[in-house]
């Protein structure tokens, strides 16, 4: 029982310490000190120790023998490679949608498209960055591929910090949504071809919008 509770607790305090990478509050090549993360998390350094070198695996922390663990942080650069590797990728996953999309989850993302054209009337951000999320999330879930899925959501993931400063503009949310009901009126109508081509173009569009917003300059905060 106690082997499955560490292993638990460990995936709690890696999702946490990715999370906290990933969103910036952590600088790039920061110490991250076993005894002082053990303290404010409220564990042992053992469980902390373990998520430290899967952060290691994973690219997001450099692990330096006799020395620490240090940030490895995604870069303005590394966006970039991301988004335009995913953009393909999401034009492949919204083509696979278009055969193997279950009608629950094609209900879910017609009301998620509702719901962020709701949201966006009152300027409700948060709520806006929460269903864009979803959005991407129901085509992952949705494309009947473990490994496409499994890719584009850590790369949606990695570039947390990088959405973010998209809903702070609201012309782009704007558009962000018109361009989710189209993806989701193509996989609606098994157009495959459409939904690929305005998936891989929505990919593009939301990083040139970054581009334009300071992406550069949240990267190097």
């Amino acid at each position: 029982m106690s082997d499955t509770k560490d292993v638990s607790l460990s995936g709690r305090v890696f999702h946490k310490l990715r999370d906290d990478i990933l969103s910036g509050r952590y600088k790039n090549h920061e110490e991250l000190r076993e005894m002082t993360l053990s303290e404010e998390l409220g564990v042992s350094r053992t469980p902390v120790r373990e998520a430290l070198r899967q952060l290691g695996l994973e690219g997001l922390v450099e692990i330096i023998p006799n020395k620490g663990a240090y940030v490895n942080a995604i870069t303005a650069e590394d966006v970039e490679d991301i988004y335009r590797m995913r953009s393909p990728l999401e034009g492949l996953c919204a083509r696979r949608c278009c055969s193997f999309i279950p009608l629950e989850k094609m209900e879910e993302m017609e009301e998620n498209v509702y719901l962020a054209e709701f949201h966006a009337a009152k300027g409700h951000g948060e709520q806006l960055a929460q269903l864009d999320h979803r959005f991407h999330e129901i085509m992952y879930e949705s494309c009947n591929s473990r490994m496409l899925s499994r890719t584009l959501l850590d790369f949606h993931e990695y570039v947390m910090r990088a959405r973010k400063r998209t809903f702070t503009e609201p012309e782009r949310s704007l558009k962000s949504i018109g361009e989710h009901r189209q993806i989701m009126e193509a996989i609606r109508e098994r157009d495959a071809d459409l939904a690929e081509q305005l998936a891989t173009r929505h990919v593009m569009n939301a990083y040139e919008n970054m581009l334009r917003n300071g992406l550069k300059e949240a990267y190097q905060e």
